[in-house]
């Protein structure tokens, strides 16, 4: 009798789910092609997304994690839709409550890791700091080798590599090279007392001139101060450079222009001179 009763229960409990299946097909086929069409929309999106980041954006990474970031938006969105659709109010109140506290707990575990995360799209979207630029941040001067989604890798002059991590470069005042097609490069230098003063600042302006064209802007030559053994002044020039081994050559290369075209024309470049004199009879 208990078999009997148990079983007839069993039956009728099945009887009542296929029905509600039956009933609710209409509902679960249209689900799925909610959430069908989701996933399809967040494919050619991400896709879309990455192409049209490529002309702005030059880290692969970011570009991907950005494209990734969209396409599981959009699969999210149809999925609470889909459930939506299947009347299934009360797991999907669960699943966003659960997301909420899971989200939290993993934000407050990896929050150096986010923070990385975000300002290297920071740097990739704002386009203040690029592959090759040459900069100085952090105590450390070098060009940028590369830029992924935790640091920035910076090559020095002695070849060595740094590792940075992006936050600390958005956190921190840089200086980016790169940034300007121009710079200003300053020169220090002294003549000899007997010098003809005038006849130093025109040769010194026309020598830089020549090959360090100045387009709309100009040198600006001063006389500094009387110096122990020379005249000292300063040269102020532009060069077209996005480097600063660019202004250390460019210096390096007026140096020796001055000091030929003061020797043509017989200025003298003194040496320190020194006077000792004896107090002892």
């Amino acid at each position: 009798m208990d078999f009997n009763s148990s079983l007839e229960a069993l039956t009728d409990k099945m009887k009542g789910w296929v029905e509600s299946i039956i009933v609710n097909v209409p509902n679960i086929i249209l689900a799925l092609l909610v959430y069908l069409v989701a996933y399809y929309l967040s494919k050619k999106l991400s896709g879309l997304i990455k192409s049209v980041l490529k002309k702005k954006i030059k880290q692969d990474s970011i570009r991907s994690l950005i494209g990734n970031i969209v396409s599981i938006l959009i699969i999210a969105i149809g999925l609470f839709l889909a459930l939506t659709v299947l009347n299934l109010d009360k797991a999907l109140t669960s699943i966003l409550a659960g997301a909420g506290v899971a989200g939290l707990a993993i934000g407050l575990a990896l929050q150096d890791t986010i923070a990385n995360t975000f300002s290297g799209i920071f740097l990739a979207v704002k386009d203040i700091l690029n592959i090759g630029d040459f900069v100085e941040t952090n105590g450390y001067k070098g060009v940028v080798q590369s830029i992924n989604l935790r640091y920035l890798t910076l090559k020095e002059a002695d070849n060595n590599l740094v590792i940075i991590p992006n936050s600390m470069v958005v956190d921190n005042p840089f200086k980016n090279f790169g940034l300007t097609n121009r710079i200003r490069v300053t020169l220090k230098c002294g003549v000899s007392y007997d010098s003809d003063l005038d006849e130093v600042k025109r040769i010194s302006i026309e020598t830089i001139n020549k090959s360090f064209p100045q387009y709309d802007r100009e040198i600006e030559f001063h006389y500094l101060e009387f110096g122990e053994s020379s005249i000292d002044f300063q040269l102020r020039f532009w060069v077209d450079a996005k480097q600063n081994k660019t202004q250390i050559e460019a210096k390096s290369e007026a140096i020796m222009l001055l000091k030929k075209a003061f020797e043509t024309a017989n200025i003298e470049i003194p040496y320190p001179v020194r006077t000792l004199i004896n107090t002892k009879s």
